[in-house]
């Protein structure tokens, strides 16, 4: 059904009388979240080298330009976020970079790597070593390597963006849903908390909007492992000229949205590129991760709210806002799970969703470990109480 599916042998389907139904929903058939949830995170791009070149993008850097963090800034970054109380280390980077990006293969053999999979995984230890929580947005990845990623990371996600076959993704090295969906069901097999979700306004129409999201339903219906779906609008830059898309339009998108997924699928607006005070009530309940100590690399020229302009946001939908875990709660283990949480049912093929080395990190008895149990329990520094 989708562009690539074949070639990956995924077998997503999506039920036309679903999508019928989808495009009919409106803000007014769905019901405001309780609360709204963050993450403080340090963003750290291990690298701006990608092998896909989409037109709407301004993270990636052509050969010869892209740039590789060294394990020590990695290690100083991770000190910076944990001392300002951050408890995600978001590692970003392209796609694998291919062949033409010799002086980055050359300098991850240098230090010892064999490919940036393997660098990325050293950079998760610092994270941990460091007192953060790593969540890794690396783009495709194979079983095998979420296999082994998983061992040193909370939780990971890549945007599925659109299952539609879209002239921004055009090109050469381009990306199709296929691969993003194959990368989807791969971290369901793996058992790996995931966080996914679609870009608003590059190409796609409403119906594209609608099986995106039911096809993302149909993995996490699977696998059980979906925590949260962006709901993430285009914005102009250097490189694009796409238009952001109006309020109506993302209203109708994130309700569409709520209305497609498991009540367990967080919904959440980036609060740094979307109106999210004008969301409140059409079912967002999380704002993703806000960084108080670096930018989002991503999109640099759009700045993240600082916690009083969050608390604006949740107080314009008169609901608390509350400091969350890279990893949503359910997820967690019983002994640092909050009560009243009905932990998640068991992933496929593993003994639990957070591996050895993440558990041990937040169990541990020193400030770090203290500061992430009092997340977990809704108990962070930065909780806001209603009450």
């Amino acid at each position: 059904m989708f562009a690539g599916a074949d070639e990956y042998d995924v077998d997503v389907t999506v039920d036309e009388r679903a999508v019928e139904r989808l495009l009919s929903v409106r803000p007014t058939d769905v019901d405001a979240a309780d609360r709204l949830t963050f993450a403080r995170n340090v963003f750290i791009p291990l690298t701006t080298a990608c092998r896909y070149s989409c037109t709407y993008c301004t993270y990636y850097d052509v050969p010869g330009e892209a740039s590789l963090l060294s394990p020590e800034e990695v290690r100083e970054q991770c000190r910076v976020g944990a001392d300002a109380g951050c408890t995600e280390a978001l590692f970003t980077f392209g796609d694998e970079p291919d062949e033409r990006y010799t002086e980055i293969h050359e300098t991850l053999a240098e230090w010892g790597f064999d490919s940036v999979h393997d660098y990325l995984y050293r950079a998760c230890e610092i994270a941990l070593e460091e007192g953060l929580l790593p969540h890794s947005n690396p783009g495709d990845l194979t079983e095998g390597q979420f296999a082994d990623l998983r061992e040193v990371n909370a939780s990971m996600g890549v945007m599925l963006e659109t299952t539609a076959d879209v002239d921004a993704h055009s090109g050469g090295r381009r990306k199709t849903p296929g691969q993003r969906l194959n990368t989807i069901r791969a971290a369901g097999r793996q058992g790996v908390p995931f966080t996914t979700g679609i870009l608003v306004g590059i190409g796609e129409d409403w119906r594209d909007r609608a099986e995106s999201l039911l096809a993302i339903r149909e993995l996490h219906e699977r696998h059980g492992h979906v925590q949260e779906v962006i709901v993430q609008n285009v914005v102009p830059n250097e490189r694009s000229d796409f238009p952001k898309p109006d309020l109506a339009t993302m209203r109708r998108v994130v309700a569409m949205a709520r209305a497609a997924l498991p009540p367990e699928v967080s919904v959440q607006v980036p609060p740094n590129l979307s109106p999210a005070a004008d969301l409140v009530d059409c079912g967002i309940d999380d704002l993703g991760g806000v960084s108080p100590v670096t930018d989002d690399y991503i999109n640099p020229a759009y700045e993240w709210p600082d916690h009083g302009e969050l608390e604006a946001v949740a107080d314009a939908g008169g609901v608390p806002l509350r400091e969350r875990l890279p990893t949503y709660a359910r997820f967690l283990p019983d002994e640092i799970r909050p009560a009243g949480v009905d932990p998640a049912p068991e992933p496929d093929g593993r003994e639990a969703w957070i591996p050895p080395t993440v558990r041990e990190r937040i169990a541990a008895d020193d400030v770090h470990g203290r500061r992430l149990r009092a997340v977990a329990r809704g108990d962070g520094p930065l909780a806001v109480r209603s009450d």
